[in-house]
């Protein structure tokens, strides 16, 4: 038998559940329930959790619709792996790593101007290494003294050698030809 003391706190009806209730088009919830049907969503609310998710990991605070929007002050688009692979294909692979350089350098600034995040300060690099993700660059980890990436949408390790050497401050030697890149910092 519970004593008062031992009784579960009773919650203040200030912090009650907010409810919303969002009205679907027919073809919008039968792709929803095709999703969680196929195993790709657990259900509607955690769909609608891992939206916001991703619209806060964004910075989706400029949405122009179809198919851009801005973080901070770097517009974004949506573009398929193909277009990339195309044009690097057609800039001199002597140039590859001086190109990832000159990306980098944009990066730098935009993390810099808009998140205040410095991104040569080791420290922060969990925290770069996360935008990086979210804007498609691969899963970025450091291992000891190496950087490995996983998934990278650029499939050019001298483009992104350069990219994360002028990003991070850092002098990176190439360790594999194809992903799952891994780069040794060597300065």
């Amino acid at each position: 038998m519970q004593t008062p003391q031992d009784a579960p706190p009773i919650k203040d009806k200030k912090e009650h559940v907010r409810r919303t209730t969002i009205i679907l088009e027919e073809d919008e919830r039968e792709y929803i329930d095709k999703l969680i049907k196929d195993g790709r969503e657990a259900g509607i609310k955690q769909l609608v959790s891992k939206m916001l998710d991703v619209y806060r990991s964004m910075m989706i605070y400029d949405w122009k619709y179809p198919g851009e929007y801005y973080a901070g002050i770097s517009r974004v688009a949506f573009i398929n792996v193909e277009f990339i692979n195309t044009l690097l294909q057609h800039i001199p692979s002597d140039q590859h790593h001086e190109v990832g350089r000159k990306a980098g350098e944009a990066a730098r600034i935009s993390m810099e101007a808009t998140l205040s995040l410095n991104t040569t300060d080791r420290k922060k690099w969990p925290e770069v290494f996360k935008r990086l993700r979210i804007q498609g660059m691969g899963d970025l980890y450091q291992k000891d003294k190496y950087i490995i990436t996983k998934i990278p949408f650029i499939n050019n390790s001298a483009v992104q050698c350069g990219y994360l050497e002028t990003l991070l401050g850092i002098n990176l030697q190439a360790r594999t030809a194809n992903p799952p890149y891994v780069y040794e910092i060597t300065g």
